[in-house]
């Protein structure tokens, strides 16, 4: 009678994870859905976003003015349950000013804490290469630990608190290369491209409707919304994707292959100054999962590594002077890599 007992329960919990796992696939499908309907020609750049979202992870979007990088950002904080806040990175910015900072009360003869814009659920750091290096350090805390240290005190952050940054690959005037160490907090590096023929066409309608009041009464009746419980619920799903042994080898590999890039041809020997960190293989492995789960597959396949790779090694590479004047970037290296070393 007991076993009888346990077989039931297990079962009810069997079908209730199924349940769970297609509600959640079909809500990010809505929200993916609903994003593109705003955002034209960037479809790639809604999936990196929700890759990212689907895995706690920070992602870095580099790409000319223009491309619908804030607005895609914004559009999908609207979608979302929580807090957002938007910092727009400055020369002159202090660590304070998105921190917080401690402000005497004349009333209670006490310092209080002022939290700065770092306190949300999603933080859109705008132009970020733009702000000097106390800034940096400040973020990178934040990145890192979720947390925040003012005047020896730490403050924890949301559970879900993600940084979606931007910045200009045109203009160097007045803006600070992003070290090492933060670039590596990111997540994914994604590259913005400008939309096609087609795509610009539907982009112009779009912002003609939008000054519509149809349209602007269509948008406010929007109610496609993921919770924060759904959400942590749906990060626990993708991380029970199924990867195969052969894969993981695979995915390792191709990490591995920054590192001793001499011996996948002699044409790419001494064009790195460094490869990819072990958290380049978790953030890929991660990512991989996140990917083949939008697609409503409980497997990864070796054509989700080859696609996603890019995203996860560019910013966590160093090309030597060598490929540079030989006309190789960053790209073109990784994608002569994923020619090179073997599928399982």
């Amino acid at each position: 009678m007991t076993a009888e007992v346990v077989v039931a329960d297990s079962s009810e919990s069997t079908e209730s994870t199924v349940s769970a796992t297609s509600e959640h696939q079909a809500t990010l499908s809505e929200l993916r859905t609903a994003l593109q309907e705003k955002v034209v020609g960037q479809d790639s750049l809604i999936e990196h976003l929700l890759i990212a979202l689907l895995t706690d992870g920070h992602v870095l979007l580099e790409g000319p003015p223009g491309l619908a990088k804030t607005r895609t950002i914004h559009a999908l904080s609207d979608l979302l349950e929580g807090e957002f806040k938007r910092a727009q990175f400055t020369p002159d910015l202090l660590p304070s000013d998105i921190t917080g900072t401690e402000i005497f009360n004349a009333q209670k003869g006490e310092f209080q804490f002022r939290p700065g814009p770092l306190f949300c659920n999603m933080l859109l750091a705008d132009e970020i290469n733009r702000a000097p290096a106390k800034v940096q350090s400040a973020l990178l805390e934040a990145m890192g630990e979720r947390q925040v240290t003012v005047a020896g005190t730490t403050y924890p952050l949301p559970r879900s608190f993600m940084v979606m940054a931007t910045q200009n690959p045109l203009e160097q005037e007045g803006t600070y290369p992003l070290p090492e160490a933060q670039l590596d907090r990111f997540m994914l590096h994604v590259r913005v491209d400008y939309p096609q023929h087609e795509q610009e066409k539907l982009i112009l309608k779009l912002v003609r409707n939008e000054h519509t009041q149809e349209t602007l009464k269509a948008e406010s009746s929007a109610s496609v919304v993921l919770t924060e419980t759904a959400l942590l619920e749906a990060q626990r799903e993708v991380m029970n994707v199924f990867l195969a042994d052969s894969l993981e080898d695979y995915l390792v590999a191709l990490v591995m292959a920054t590192r001793n890039i001499g011996a996948y041809g002699e044409d790419l020997k001494d064009s790195l100054t460094f490869g990819a960190s072990p958290r380049a293989t978790i953030a890929l492995d991660r990512a991989v999962r996140a990917k083949a789960w939008l697609q409503g597959r409980d497997f990864v396949t070796p054509d989700d590594i080859q696609e996603i790779l890019p995203s996860v090694l560019r910013h966590r590479i160093g090309l030597s002077y060598i490929a540079e004047a030989n006309g190789l970037d960053k790209d073109q290296l990784i994608a002569k890599l994923i020619a090179r070393v073997a599928v399982p």
